[in-house]
């Protein structure tokens, strides 16, 4: 009898995503990596791609298409901030594109990405890159187990 996928296993796949309306261009991919692991029903990957993948056997192979609402969410314009130049170290070297990371108001880190520089006002996105974006994958079920006691106490795969 083959093992599904369900809560409390450890999964590991090969993936490949893509973007929706792209231009087929990967934007990821396990692809001459070892496979993924991750603890399903832990909230460890993408909620669309873990609901895909429940019920799936060793071996499966399939595409999911992910829409934003299950994947990274909707672009969030609030997420976009002016913030004066002084709110950056002065030895740093800013410009767009560059990721770096920030303090949140209750002291959670935040991934941002200057967005673009005029003067002494830089521009930030602190939305996720792939936000607003559906999600194309190509998964392949490499292998799935029982996830251990200290797994499933930690709420991710070792």
């Amino acid at each position: 009898m083959s093992t599904t996928i369900g809560d409390g296993k450890v999964v590991n796949i090969h993936y490949k995503l893509t973007l929706g309306g792209g231009d087929g261009r990967v934007v990821d991919s396990s692809e001459g990596r070892d496979p993924l692991p991750y603890l399903h029903g832990a909230g460890n990957i993408v909620a669309g791609l873990e609901t895909a993948l429940a019920g799936k056997s060793e071996g499966a192979s399939f595409d999911v298409e992910v829409a934003p609402a299950d994947g990274y969410g909707a672009r969030q314009e609030e997420a976009v901030q002016n913030v004066p130049r002084s709110a950056f170290p002065p030895e740093a070297e800013l410009e767009a594109g560059l990721q770096f990371q920030a303090t949140g108001p209750d002291g959670q880190p935040l991934m941002g990405m200057i967005a673009s520089i005029e003067g002494e006002v830089v521009t930030v996105d602190f939305n996720h890159p792939l936000a607003g974006e559906t999600l194309l994958f190509s998964i392949e079920v490499v292998s799935i187990r029982d996830a251990t006691d200290e797994e499933q106490e930690q709420g991710h795969a070792s």
